[in-house]
């Protein structure tokens, strides 16, 4: 039996092994949830949209004045350098940047270097099976925090909101958690971005209902216009849920995931609708045919026949 090689984690400049990828307990990322991070994926060697990831990596940092200590460019050759290291063809990457070691106080000042790491692995989100009979939804009672407290399109550390709300979800039997702002109006669910589509409109909350700007929530709107079909953002009630002829939820992980019931009411026909499938096999053949390449010389075959078994 082959042993499975230890993990190579990019960590403030080097690459070490998974045991020795260590952060200090006095890491205010750690402390007090103050940093940011992306969600990337990679494809059969290619890294999807690593550019906008990385925009939006840096506005995040520049909107909490966190200065990021490597460029673009270097944290783009870490990236693929990592996912090199770890023997990635399809996978997930997590790149954050906290704030540093400091000291026991709120005080960003305390903590004068940023630590960054990137870990490059396996991720499934949802098995197989729920892309073929959809997700069961809970309204979560918490909601989601405010737009006037932490805006939603710094991708932070702070996921306790969406945590609580996915426990909740969990204890009654439901797959995911749907989250309403403050007013009562549909934000998002725990980790994704949520659509609906009704009379072939497709529509979906806005950023300042406490929506993160997702990447795949982009794409969305690329790939429903270029088939024809209107896309809106507009406050949505759960009432607009309800009725949906479909219901879609996207993030970087679950890519398309489709939603067949929401707090006991039936979306739909019951069944992934038409739309939500048809746009599942357009991203998925874009994600499988763009992207940055990992790998200069091309398919490593013996590699991706090792990561197949």
């Amino acid at each position: 039996m082959n042993e499975q090689k230890p993990k190579k984690i990019f960590l403030d400049g080097a690459f070490v092994d998974e045991a020795d990828a260590k952060v200090s307990v006095f890491d205010h990322g750690l402390l007090y949830g103050d940093g940011v991070f992306e969600g990337i994926r990679a494809y059969e060697g290619r890294v999807f949209r690593l550019e906008e990831h990385l925009e939006r990596l840096f506005d995040s940092a520049k909107a909490i004045r966190l200065s990021i200590p490597l460029s673009r460019a270097e944290l783009r050759s870490a990236v693929l350098e990592c996912c090199r290291r770890n023997s990635l063809w399809d996978g997930y990457i997590r790149l954050v940047v906290t704030r540093g070691k400091g000291d026991l106080g709120l005080n960003p000042a305390s903590c004068p270097q940023p630590t960054v790491f990137i870990i490059a692995s396996a991720i499934q989100l949802y098995p197989a099976s729920v892309y073929e009979r959809g997700l069961r939804l809970h309204t979560a009672a918490v909601r989601r925090v405010s737009p006037s407290a932490l805006d939603p399109a710094i991708k932070s550390l702070n996921y306790l909101n969406n945590i609580l709300a996915k426990m909740e979800a969990a204890a009654t039997g439901a797959d995911e958690a749907l989250l309403l702002n403050e007013a009562g109006y549909v934000a998002e669910c725990s980790g994704d971005n949520i659509f609906a589509v009704k009379g072939g409109r497709v529509v979906t909350p806005p950023i300042s209902a406490g929506a993160l700007p997702g990447i795949t929530r982009r794409e969305i709107f690329r790939l429903a216009q270029s088939e024809g079909i209107e896309v809106a953002e507009r406050e949505m009630t759960r009432y607009d849920l309800f009725v949906a002829d479909e219901v879609f939820l996207t993030g970087t992980a679950a890519e398309i995931v489709p939603v067949t019931e929401i707090d006991g009411r039936t979306i739909g026909t019951g069944r992934p609708g038409c739309w939500t499938q048809k746009l599942l096999l357009r991203f998925r053949s874009l994600t499988r045919s763009t992207g940055t390449l990992i790998y200069e010389s091309g398919e490593p075959t013996a590699m991706r026949a090792a990561q197949q078994q």
